[in-house]
């Protein structure tokens, strides 16, 4: 099953630009998902298995990286390339 997810990141510190760069560049290290970005936004499209496997360990990667990130996302059970 296809599946799309929106996610936005905000980082709780001054420095918010470098931990948002280096998620999507993780992000961009599986072939499997197609990424999408613009200024609000990440959109992330794939697998529905693969996206809730890959997602969620990005994201407690950055968790564990930084002291505090507030993380939005929406998750859609189509493809919305």
């Amino acid at each position: 099953m296809q599946a799309s997810i929106e996610i936005s990141m905000y980082p709780l510190n001054a420095e918010y630009g470098p931990p948002i760069l280096d998620f999507i560049h993780r992000l961009n290290q599986h072939p499997q998902l197609e990424i999408r970005t613009n200024t609000m936004s990440t959109q992330i499209f794939g697998e529905y298995d693969e996206l809730m496997r890959i997602v969620p360990a990005e994201m407690k990667t950055t968790f564990e990286q930084d002291n505090t990130v507030i993380m939005v996302m929406k998750v859609i059970n189509a493809n919305l390339r």
